[in-house]
């Protein structure tokens, strides 16, 4: 039996058919926010009508019910990353997910139809998450904690396997260890204490003074106030890894100074996306590279230290430290706002005045 009918709630195009496996659902199109072009958030466009692609052998369809508000979503649609999006317009923001399987393809063992999951797509994915139909990767995904909501959920993966990114892929933390985090009032950054906790690394972090009280109930040693506080005075001895979220000279100056021979700086304020978007990727990538190379060799001999700029990436095993850390209650990003998908210019809007500091969800109805 096959049927094809417009579901008006979402306003999709749905086509179910019986298999011996049961009813399956493949979605044609959907609901999605779009950005033709890059500017101010009255740029987006909620259109009903986006297609959805086939499903490769290893991709998930997802059901979206909650999906958060990044940094990088908003910079992205001010035109950071030209380089790369302007001749894939119009793309889908979004990058973080919560929701049901609704469709697998042909390879994936992980998941099954009605499955709830979370997860995130790399920083340079096309068609996001600001959509009723999400496509990922099998390993891009994870089950969702019964004990968690899909706004829960929707706001830790890609702040969390960020944070994971530097401190386990780059620095290679491990029990024991001095863990600096610069700006850990953030997401990224409360992520990164929560994950040196859980590693069993001694944690510091500066923040404003409204987030010490959170960080210190999250396993911080110390919560140091930046804008009353002599952060170089107050952070004693020296750090075997510190994890930049703010990436000004300043903090990169500070940050350096606390780290010992052998450690790791990491920021995510790297310059490859902002001058390829300079100069085009022929000239702006190689000069990247240029500059990260000579910091690197400045630094290690001047300090012994390794430097490094650090981005979100797909990675399984952090995915499921990730998801082990939110079923066990060690591991959250707490949310100050959560706005319906169609108030998406808002959000945006909002986070763009720093009207709201903290992270800000979308719920998808």
């Amino acid at each position: 039996m096959r049927f094809l009918f417009k579901n008006n709630k979402l306003n999709s195009s749905i086509t179910h058919w019986s298999t011996s496996g049961g009813l399956r659902c493949i979605v044609t199109s959907c609901r999605a926010v779009v950005l033709p072009r890059f500017g101010g958030p009255e740029v987006m466009e909620l259109r009903d009508d986006v297609s959805v692609p086939n499903l490769n052998p290893n991709e998930v369809l997802v059901r979206a019910r909650a999906v958060s508000v990044n940094p990088l979503d908003t910079r992205m649609r001010a035109g950071y990353g030209r380089s790369i999006f302007q001749p894939l317009l119009p793309i889908i923001l979004g990058r973080d997910v919560s929701g049901e399987v609704v469709d697998v393809g042909g390879s994936v063992k992980s998941f099954r139809v009605g499955q709830e999951v979370f997860g995130a797509l790399h920083p340079t994915a096309a068609r996001g998450t600001y959509a009723d139909y999400v496509i990922l990767s099998e390993d891009q995904l994870v089950p969702k904690p019964p004990s968690m909501s899909h706004v829960e959920a929707s706001a830790i993966p890609f702040a969390a396997l960020t944070a994971w990114r530097a401190l386990k892929s780059t620095a290679r933390i491990t029990k024991g260890q001095r863990v600096l985090v610069i700006g850990g009032g953030g997401a990224v950054g409360f992520a990164a204490v929560q994950l040196a906790v859980a590693a069993g690394c001694h944690v510091s972090s500066t923040c404003a003074d409204e987030s010490i009280d959170r960080l210190l109930a999250a396993g911080a040693e110390q919560a140091i106030d930046y804008t009353s506080e002599d952060v170089e005075v107050s952070l004693q001895g020296h750090f075997d890894a510190a994890l930049d979220t703010i990436g000004v000279a300043e903090t990169e100056r500070v940050a350096i100074s606390l780290l010992k021979r052998g450690g790791h700086y990491m920021t995510l304020q790297g310059e490859t996306a902002s001058l390829s978007d300079r100069y085009g990727v022929a000239i702006g990538l190689p000069m990247a590279t240029t500059i990260l190379l000579k910091k690197q060799l400045e630094y290690q001999f001047s300090h012994g230290i390794a430097y490094w700029w650090t981005y979100m990436r797909a990675d399984p095993e952090g995915l499921h430290e990730i998801h082990r850390l939110t079923e066990a209650g060690k591991l959250k990003i707490p949310v100050e706002k959560t706005l319906p998908i169609t108030q998406v210019k808002e959000a945006h809007d909002a986070k763009d005045q720093r009207k709201i500091i903290g992270k800000v969800v979308l719920e998808v109805d």
